[in-house]
């Protein structure tokens, strides 16, 4: 059987990076997207070689909230390893930390260009594509902070994160009679470089006294989740928001 081929946008590192290990273990080629740190995705390219030596792993830099870079992303896929079977969303942004009467203009664009019109250009392109193939999978990374809102920390980056569920809800009814399953994984807190490049590197030590496992999660463990609802084992599963968040 040929390996699936799968996209990860945001591969560079933290849970991106962990997916492409775990699904270059469990069979698939990758095309690694990434939108500035070529060493990084270098690097995690080189883990999921050694991880899986048999895989393929391209790496394309690309910023998803430019209609050009997800078209040139798709294109690289297909040139150089074939038609994509499987996409994992997962690029994103935060902001600083803050409440929202604080927030700049600038920050809350770039967001939502990112989390979600960057989710709106992969999913249609992957729509197109796999249609054309018959079928394929789609992972949309969410957030706990979905249904949390996230209040004096990043309430607009809730706010793209709910939509992220109503997409996936919304395209899993649309794409299911082309054989296309779009679901969803719901991190909680997880110990990723997010933390630190939102201005509070220690949050997920401090936060771990409100989650009822009383740890952050690992990126190994998101990993986990969007590998199974990329495989056969999932083939029922479809417009479902997997919550790991630790039952926060």
């Amino acid at each position: 059987m040929s390996r699936p081929i799968t996209i990860v946008t945001g591969g560079s590192r933290g849970i991106g990076a962990a997916t492409c290990v775990r699904l270059a273990a469990d069979g698939h080629d990758l095309v690694l997207g990434y939108v500035r740190d070529r060493a990084a995705a270098e690097a995690t390219a080189d883990e999921v070689r050694a991880a899986a030596p048999q895989a393929r792993c391209v790496t394309v830099q690309c910023d998803t909230s430019e209609e050009r870079d997800v078209e040139r992303l798709f294109d690289t896929a297909g040139t150089e390893l074939g038609p994509v079977t499987g996409l994992v969303n997962n690029a994103g942004v935060t902001g600083p930390l803050g409440r929202l009467a604080d927030a700049r203009t600038e920050d809350l664009r770039r967001v939502l260009e990112v989390n979600l019109l960057g989710y709106l250009l992969c999913c249609r392109r992957a729509a197109r594509d796999m249609a054309r193939t018959g079928g394929g999978a789609v992972v949309n990374v969410s957030s706990a902070a979905a249904t949390l809102g996230a209040p004096e920390e990043y309430v607009h980056y809730a706010a793209t994160k709910a939509a992220t569920d109503a997409l996936t809800v919304g395209l899993a009814k649309e794409l299911g009679p082309a054989g296309i399953r779009v679901n969803a994984v719901a991190p909680g807190v997880i110990e990723t470089e997010m933390h630190a490049a939102m201005g509070d590197p220690d949050r997920p030590a401090k936060a771990a006294a409100t989650i009822p496992l009383r740890r952050p999660g690992q990126p190994a463990e998101i990993a986990a989740a969007i590998a199974w609802l990329l495989s056969p084992e999932a083939s029922y599963a479809t417009g479902a928001v997997l919550r790991v968040s630790g039952g926060r």
